[in-house]
Formats: structure tokens, sequence, C-alpha cells
């Protein structure tokens, strides 16, 4: 796995390519104008993303409708010399459709404790929390 990443103007706007030619955009969020989204934003994206492909490939295989499908995450951060990185990841995913709630719960399982590469990347460092809604119902 490879990417690229590219200064594309006179500040902090990166892109960011893979080998089959997608890209993103990062950029530093905390000056006015920004066009990207920050690193550490990217971060919270690729937790939701990854556990995200897990849980609709998992219910696909077992016949489950989706009809609407998002998540929300928030990170904590903590100060630690001059860096603030991420010491609690909390995800929110928000399903619809005719899902049994039991296998959305485990689908969700499954990614944080056996699929999902990003979280496990973080988890030695970072307490990754999820919550699963079916319908607006916790499950």
């Amino acid at each position: 796995m490879k990417i690229t990443l590219n200064r594309i103007n006179d500040e902090f706007l990166f892109e960011c390519t893979n080998s089959a030619g997608n890209s993103i955009l990062l950029d530093n969020t905390s000056q006015p104008g920004a066009k990207g989204v920050s690193p550490m934003e990217s971060v919270l994206m690729a937790v939701a993303g990854c556990s995200g492909i897990d849980i609709v490939s998992i219910l696909k295989k077992q016949r489950q409708e989706i009809a609407k499908f998002s998540a929300e995450v928030e990170g904590e951060r903590v100060q630690i010399d001059e860096a603030k990185p991420f010491k609690k990841i909390i995800v929110k995913f928000l399903l619809e459709g005719e899902i049994d709630s039991k296998k959305a719960k485990k689908a969700a399982e499954l990614s944080f404790e056996k699929y999902c590469s990003v979280s496990k990347t973080l988890e030695p460092n970072v307490e990754v929390l999820y919550e699963v809604f079916v319908n607006g119902v916790s499950v």
C-alpha cells in the first residue's frame, strides 16, 4: 500500500492520492479558508469508514436490507508535550431498514474486535468505543 502527498498551494493544502488515483485533501483547519480536512479528522473518518465497510459487508451477507447507514465519530484528545493525540474515539452507527438488531450489534462487535485494521492500529494507545442504533433504537 502506498500513497503520495503533494502540496497544492502556498499554504498547508495537500492532496493525498492512492495507487488507483483516488484522492483526498488535507489542510490546516485552524487556518481560515481551509479546503480540506485536518489529518486528525481523517483518522476519525478512517475509523468510521473501515468499520462501516465491515458492518455493511457482514449485514449484506446476512441479507439484511440497509436503507440508510451513517456514523458519527467523536475523538477526545490529550495534551502530551506539544502533541495532542487521541485518547478515546467514540463511534455511533445509525442504521435504518429491515435489519435484525442482534445481527447489527454482532456485525459491529466483529468489526472492532476482529476486522477493522484502522481501529486495531490505534488500539494499543486509543480506547475505541462504539454504539449501534437500528431504526432509532440503541442495540
